[in-house]
C-alpha cells in the first residue's frame, strides 16, 4: 500500500496543535539546569523560561503546562508569590499568543512533599483544609493570568471548590483541566527530581491514600465523571502510556475533552532505549502518541511536544 493510500485510509491523525509542552521554572536556580533523566528538557530560571517559550513558539507549540518550583518549603503553604510572579511575567511577554495551564498542587510547596496538608499527627491528609488552600492557590494563579488551572492533587471535591472560587471572583472564563484519573505510579521519578517533590520519609511515606490504584479502574471512571459534574472543562489521565483502557472508558463516559499525560518515566524509558540504539526515537514517540489518540485522547501532554510539528511533517513525507 502506498504512503498516499495509507494516509487516505488512516482513521487516526496527529496535529501539533493538540499538544501541551510541560515547563519547569525553579526559583532556586542561578542558571537553567538540564534535567539529567529527561533528555532535552531543562528546569528554567524566571528569565530563561521566556527564551524557552520563544523557542517552543518557533517550533509550533503555543500551549504549555507550567510547574513552578519554589525555593522554600512551607509547613502550611500560603505564600504563592513566586508562582504568581512567573505567571504574570509569561502573560506580560506573550499575552494571548499562548495558552497557559498552571498545575495546581501543593507537593512542591509542602515540607513533606505531599499534595495536600496533613493533620496534626502527620499521618493522614486533611482533605477539607487541603481543598481550602488549593482553592486559594488556584485563585491566585487565575488572577495572575493563567488561562486554565490543572488541579493534580487528587483531593475529593476540589474541582467544585475551585470552580466556585473562580466564578465568585468573576473568573468564570478560566478553565479547569482536572487530573481526574491520576494513578499511584512508578513512572513519576524524573518529574519528582525536577520539582523536588518526593514524599518525605515517615508514616505517610507515599501518596497511595489519595492517588488511584492501578488495580481499581472503576475509581478512575467514577472520579472522572464526578469531576466533570463538578465543573471541570477537561479531564486528564496520568500516566497515559500504560492506561489506554482508562482513556477509552473515560472517553465513552464524558463529552468534554480528555487529555493524556505521557509522564516523565514513560518519556525517559523511550529516550533511554533510543539512546541505546534499541528503537527509532522519532518513530517510537509518534507510535505512542498515535496510540493515545486511538484510545480517545483529544489532548496530548508530552515532554517531546516541542518536536511534534517537525516529526509529524517528517512522517508525512
Amino acid at each position: 500500500m502506498s504512503p498516499q493510500v495509507r494516509e487516505l485510509a488512516a482513521s487516526v491523525s496527529l496535529s501539533h496543535r493538540q499538544f501541551l509542552q510541560p515547563l519547569f521554572v525553579d526559583e532556586s536556580l542561578p542558571a537553567p539546569r538540564p534535567l539529567e533523566n529527561l533528555h532535552g528538557v531543562q528546569a528554567d530560571t524566571a528569565d530563561s523560561l521566556m527564551r524557552t517559550i520563544e523557542a517552543d513558539l518557533r517550533a509550533g507549540i503555543n500551549k504549555f503546562l507550567l510547574f513552578p518550583v519554589p525555593a522554600h518549603k512551607q509547613l502550611l503553604p500560603s505564600d504563592f508569590s513566586f508562582t504568581v510572579s512567573a505567571l504574570e511575567a509569561i502573560r506580560r511577554n506573550f499575552g494571548d499568543d499562548i495558552w497557559l495551564v498552571a498545575d495546581c498542587c501543593l507537593c512542591a510547596y509542602t515540607a513533606n512533599g505531599h499534595c495536600g496538608l496533613t493533620d496534626a499527627t502527620g499521618n493522614r491528609i486533611d482533605n477539607d483544609r487541603s481543598i481550602a488552600t488549593l482553592t486559594d492557590y488556584a485563585l491566585a494563579m487565575a488572577q495572575a493570568g493563567a488561562h486554565c488551572i490543572a488541579p493534580s492533587d487528587m483531593m475529593d471535591g476540589r474541582i467544585a471548590s475551585i470552580r466556585r472560587g473562580l466564578d465568585d471572583h468573576g473568573l468564570d472564563q478560566v478553565g479547569i483541566m482536572s487530573y481526574s484519573a491520576k494513578f499511584s505510579s512508578q513512572w513519576y521519578g524524573p518529574f519528582r527530581d525536577a520539582c523536588h517533590s518526593s514524599p518525605a520519609s515517615g508514616q505517610l511515606k507515599d501518596r497511595k491514600t489519595y492517588q488511584l490504584s492501578p488495580a481499581n479502574p472503576e475509581d478512575a471512571i467514577l472520579s472522572s465523571v464526578r469531576d466533570a459534574e463538578e465543573g471541570a472543562d477537561m479531564l486528564m489521565v496520568k500516566p497515559a502510556g500504560w492506561y489506554g483502557d482508562i482513556l477509552l472508558r473515560i472517553r465513552e463516559q464524558v463529552s468534554i475533552p480528555v487529555a493524556a499525560y505521557h509522564v516523565s518515566g514513560e518519556y525517559a524509558a523511550l529516550e533511554l532505549m533510543a539512546g541505546a540504539g534499541l528503537l527509532d526515537r522519532t518513530a517510537a514517540h509518534l507510535e505512542l502518541w498515535t496510540s493515545l489518540k486511538r484510545a480517545g485522547a483529544d489532548i496530548i501532554i508530552s515532554y517531546a511536544a516541542r518536536e511534534a510539528r517537525a516529526w509529524i511533517e517528517q512522517q508525512r513525507h
